[in-house]
């Protein structure tokens, strides 16, 4: 049996765009748009109706935004991978849609391979941004100042919750049980606070938040074996 195809709900207000997008698609294997919406509010909807692996996001549309849509969808839907697929890198726009819980961002000037390969990154539990913004991530968390209050804001609630657990070296199992939350989920949540750190590995990530003040939590209550 071949795989399941990667589900994806495409939203952008502009028709043009989304028929050139479907038709990209359409060449891709394993790849399927099971639905299209033209502003946030249907995106929403649309991802509630059809429950996808992947959102295409465009952030500026008419009524709710982008940016407020990938909120609702990442909050109500936390195994649905939101990829923005934007015009505008401004630095305070990609930090908002990080902020709100997009798993990637992409520009539309990026190429066929480009956008493939971070639809099957964010579809997997991956976080991928185009270089140019990626730069532009790095560049903004590296020019903070430690301290919590000013290394972590652009962690949301949960995923700092996620690091404080993982900073007192936690395993992610042992996270997922504590939390309530599947185990992909909480993989989800760490490729999130990798990048947003800007770090490449969980021993990064274990220094940056115990330089924040993170895992000072009991960790003597792990259960049988922890």
């Amino acid at each position: 049996m071949p795989p399941e195809p990667i589900r994806v709900v495409l939203a952008d207000d502009h028709p043009i765009v989304r028929g050139g997008l479907v038709a990209l698609f359409e060449t891709l294997d394993g790849i399927a748009v099971v639905a299209q919406a033209h502003d946030g509010e249907s995106a929403i909807r649309e991802t509630a109706l059809q429950r996808p692996d992947v959102v295409v996001m465009d952030l500026r549309m008419p009524g709710v935004d982008g940016v407020a849509a990938t909120r609702r969808i990442t909050a109500d839907f936390p195994d649905v991978a939101v990829l923005v697929l934007t015009m505008f890198d401004e630095d305070d726009l990609i930090a908002e849609a990080l902020a709100a819980g997009a798993r990637g961002y992409l520009l539309k000037g990026a190429d066929q391979a480009e956008i493939e390969r971070a639809l099957r990154a964010v579809a997997s539990g991956d976080a991928i941004f185009s270089h140019a913004v990626a730069e532009r991530v790095l560049r903004r968390v590296s020019s903070q100042p430690a301290g919590t209050d000013r290394v972590l804001p652009q962690l949301t609630a949960r995923e700092r919750d996620i690091a404080d657990l993982m900073a007192a070296g936690i395993s992610n199992g042992a996270i997922a049980d504590r939390l309530s939350l599947a185990p992909k989920t909480v993989g989800n949540h760490i490729s999130s606070i990798f990048l947003k750190l800007g770090v490449a590995t969980r021993a990064e990530a274990i220094v940056v938040g115990r330089q924040a003040g993170l895992g000072r939590i009991d960790t003597r209550i792990e259960g049988p074996g922890g």
